[in-house]
């Protein structure tokens, strides 16, 4: 490796070495790369208190820095998040290869016979902020999927990245592919970023994984291609035939399992009909479950609940705070999603099958739930495995970025000295 202190160099021997594993990586068999992941899980399971006490290190210094709550949430590492990663790992190395799959096949009266089959991206770029198992579901997808990665994770999982790359490279090395497949970036300094966003010769796809001021610096300044991936302005719509019970157990789970994480519940309307009734129940329960409900004026008549700003509509908190208010109907709710959502995940509350579909067919976002928590909004929950990210861009990839989602396609045609005419 070149010296780490000039960066324009280092990033250039990163990509060139991604490149060339990527070469390797395309045409390496499913077993190898299952092997690589199986190899990683083990490794990171035996390694667990090494992992523990890296993060240790990044907890420390999070908390020094003044990170809120959310987010040391989203960095810590325990015995149990550990074990889920390396059972993430497992799960996506049993996943079926999509290298290779034909996903549609035809003849021309020309006597040419046609396929179009997936095929990987080549060098996927990863920049993330703080949650250190973005690693190893990134370096995971990207290897299921034949593709090199270059990771660049953010200062306050530093160490903690770091650990868990170590396992994935052993993993590798196990399984006899190339080491260069899966690369972290060793320095904090930002200028690496601004590096790899130019680096169009090496890197096929940008995959930003943060907040929005990670994801909106990405996309302005990059030169190569971007899987967006843009805040969690996500919303629950409770509709005036919501089950009761279903809805407090949904408003609940959607909001408080985990606050720091992009599927998380930010914005609750309650139609008119039942803000006095359901409404009132769902405003005290979140209450004491430790959330600052901020509301409209009508909600603003529950104690406690404090006035909403014009820019708690469209706010994504990641903390225990949710912003609410009262629709007269179902085309109020989806207007106000459509004006002050993200595109990432929305949910309606209801036992109405004509209002379901409509907010399936209206609302347009990457994911659209009925009756069912937001935190289902998860790679993992959709039999992905683990995921990159939810993208809520509309080309390409769109939702949970999956192995599948890292792969283009090529066409092959066979012909029998066939000739144009």
């Amino acid at each position: 490796m070149k010296d780490m202190t000039d960066i324009p160099a280092m990033m250039t021997e990163i990509g060139e070495r991604a490149r060339a594993a990527s070469r390797t990586l395309a045409i390496a068999p499913t077993g190898a790369r299952s092997a690589s992941l199986h190899a990683a899980a083990d490794r990171i399971d035996a390694q667990t208190d090494a992992i523990v006490a890296a993060n240790t290190l990044d907890m420390e210094a999070g908390t020094a820095k003044g990170l809120s709550s959310a987010m040391l949430d989203r960095l810590r590492l325990d015995p149990d998040r550990i074990r889920g990663i390396a059972s993430a790992l497992r799960a996506v190395a049993e996943q079926s290869d999509p290298v290779g799959e034909i996903l549609a096949a035809w003849s021309m009266p020309s006597g040419i016979d046609i396929e179009r089959v997936r095929t990987p991206i080549g060098v996927v770029g990863v920049i993330y902020e703080s949650r250190p198992n973005v690693t190893a579901d990134a370096g995971a997808l990207c290897l299921r999927s034949g593709n090199a990665v270059i990771l660049r994770g953010g200062s306050e999982s530093f160490h903690s990245s770091r650990a868990i790359h170590e396992c994935l490279v052993a993993g590798l090395a196990t399984a006899g592919l190339p080491q260069d497949a899966i690369q972290l970036v060793p320095t904090r300094d930002r200028a690496a970023v601004t590096e790899m966003l130019g680096m169009t010769e090496f890197i096929d796809v940008i995959v930003p994984r943060g907040g929005k001021g990670l994801v909106g610096a990405v996309q302005r300044d990059a030169r190569v291609p971007v899987f967006a991936h843009l805040e969690g302005i996500v919303h629950i719509y409770v509709d005036r035939a919501a089950d009761p019970q279903k809805a407090l157990d949904v408003v609940l789970n959607s909001k408080t399992r985990r606050t720091g994480i992009c599927g998380a519940a930010e914005c609750l309307l309650i139609h008119r009909d039942v803000a006095e009734t359901l409404g009132a129940d769902l405003v005290r329960a979140l209450q004491a479950a430790g959330v600052e409900v901020r509301g409209d004026p009508a909600l603003q008549q529950i104690e406690n609940v404090r006035p909403a700003e014009d820019d708690d509509w469209g706010r994504e908190y990641l903390d225990s705070i949710i912003a609410a208010r009262i629709v007269p109907d179902l085309d109020a709710a989806m207007d106000h999603i459509g004006r002050h959502g993200s595109n990432h995940t929305d949910c309606i509350l209801t036992e109405d099958a004509d209002a379901a579909a409509r907010f399936f067919e209206e609302v347009d976002s990457a994911i659209v739930l009925h009756n069912a928590s937001t935190q289902f909004a998860d790679g993992g929950e959709f039999g992905m495995g683990a995921e990159i990210g939810i993208a809520t861009g509309r080309l390409h990839a769109r939702g949970p970025v999956g192995a599948e989602q890292l792969t283009s396609f090529k066409y092959r045609v066979r012909g029998n000295g066939s000739v144009r005419a």
